[in-house]
Formats: structure tokens, C-alpha cells, sequence
């Protein structure tokens, strides 16, 4: 069975919404292909390496987090990201791209796919910060180790976690952004977290930890966005008689 790229993109922006957002790219279709879709990659980032495995296993779209034409890049199709588009034409696949709404999104998000992976509860957008669902807010069920959410951190995403802070204090409340939120870290302050966790981290972030008393965790910009795109991918597949297939490519960033 098949639906159309028409069909496809619609149902994506009916289910992210990305006209609620201002974001740093355009979301939805980057690149046109087929007409028709039988088969869909998803993925995080739209890499050559993740454009070559649609093509060996004969996509007709890719679905990702991280696209194309994001704000200041040079517009010039060339080089690097010519190569990549070029391979995306010559194959016809269509390119499809969220940024900020799978981040954000209620049940296919980012923030709400790491909160249920690390095993939070009462998981809820923080209040007053926009976009609404930028950072997530969320409670152990009983006071954990620091040393030991940081092993589950790194048992749950298979790669190593820095954590700064006491190893031995217990953290009941936490936040987090996925991806590149070390910038966040000082508004987790302000709501009063135990912990802060982010996919990456800025020199500055340290001193703010620890001059503010909150401890900190960068776990991956890649390993904390690969559950949103996986989600919808998944909401894809239930909606649609179509094949839906994610691709981790491996990143240690």
C-alpha cells in the first residue's frame, strides 16, 4: 500500500503543528521526491550515511529531526550538502523535516520520550517558558542516588553521561531539554530542580552548576533526540499501511 507525499506531509503538520512555533528551519517537506509513498527512514539527522541506507533499502521519503536550510547557513548547494541533495534527486526521495515540534510535541516528543525513558514521572512542560514543551519538568518516585541516575542515564542511552555534582546526593526533582538546551540550565534553577539534564555542554554550564547548586548531566546531543522521530516514525506506521523503519547512525556527540 502506499499514500501520497500530500497525505504524508499533511498528516505530520496536523499531528506537530510546527505554524505554532518560529523555529530555525523549515519544517515539513525540504526536498521533493516520489509522489507516492511506500516507504519511510526515519532518522535524526539527514546525513549522507542515513541517505545512503534509504537508498539501499529503496525509501521513497526520509523523516528526520535535524534537515536542511537552517537560519544563517550558506544557501549555496554545494560541496558537502550538494552531494547529499544530489543523491536525494537522483533516487527521488522526498526529504522531511521537524525541528522544534518533535521536541516539543505532547507524546512523540523529545522532552516526553527522555522523561519516560529515565523513568520520571508527573512529566510536564515547565511553565512560562516558550515554546511550551521546550523544557520538561518531572519527579523520581522516591530519592535517587546522583551516582545512580547517572548509570541509568548511561544504561538507558549505551554511552557515557558527565555528570558534575555530588555523586552522593540524592535528587528527587528534575528538568531537561534534549539536544543542545546546556543554555536552559539557569531557568532549571529558577524552578527549583534537583538536576538539570541537557544533550551537551557549554564551559560555561560547569561554574553555573556549580555556583548555583544544581547538578548537572550531558548525556549526547544525538542519544537524548533519537526517541521523538523514533515516536513519530512509530505514530507513522499505526496511521498509515505504509513501512516505517528507523535508522540510528551512530554519533557520539
Amino acid at each position: 500500500m502506499a499514500i501520497s507525499r500530500h497525505e504524508l506531509v499533511c498528516a505530520l503538520d496536523t499531528l506537530l503543528r510546527p505554524q505554532d512555533v518560529q523555529d530555525y528551519c523549515p519544517n515539513g517537506l525540504q526536498v521533493e521526491g516520489a509522489d507516492r509513498i511506500r516507504k519511510v527512514i526515519t532518522g535524526v539527522t539527514a546525513s549522507q550515511a542515513l541517505i545512503d541506507e534509504a537508498v539501499r533499502r529503496e525509501a521513497d521519503a526520509i523523516l528526520v529531526h535535524h534537515g536542511y536550510f537552517w537560519k544563517g547557513e550558506d544557501p549555496v548547494i554545494a560541496g558537502m550538502k550538494g552531494k547529499r541533495i544530489r543523491t536525494l534527486l537522483a533516487n527521488n526521495i522526498n526529504l522531511i523535516a521537524y525541528h522544534l515540534p518533535v521536541d516539543i510535541h505532547a507524546s512523540c516528543g523529545n522532552n516526553v520520550q527522555l522523561g519516560s525513558l529515565m523513568e520520571l514521572s508527573n512529566l510536564a512542560p515547565a511553565k512560562g517558558v516558550k515554546p511550551e514543551g521546550i523544557i520538561y519538568t518531572g519527579e523520581s518516585s522516591e530519592p535517587v542516588l546522583a551516582s545512580e541516575f547517572k548509570a541509568r542515564l548511561e544504561n538507558k542511552l549505551g554511552r557515557s553521561v558527565l555528570h558534575e555534582g555530588d555523586a552522593g546526593d540524592r535528587l528527587e526533582t528534575f528538568a531537561w531539554c534534549t539536544g543542545g538546551g546546556q543554555g536552559y540550565i539557569e531557568k532549571a534553577v529558577a524552578m527549583g530542580a534537583d538536576a538539570f539534564i541537557t544533550g551537551e555542554v557549554s564551559e560555561q554550564t560547569i561554574h553555573v552548576a556549580r555556583e548555583l547548586g544544581i547538578h548537572f548531566f550531558a548525556a549526547g546531543h544525538h542519544a537524548t533526540e533519537r526517541y521523538g522521530i523514533k515516536a513519530v516514525g512509530e505514530w507513522l506506521s499505526s496511521s498509515f499501511d505504509i513501512t516505517v523503519d528507523f535508522i540510528d547512525i551512530d554519533n557520539p556527540a
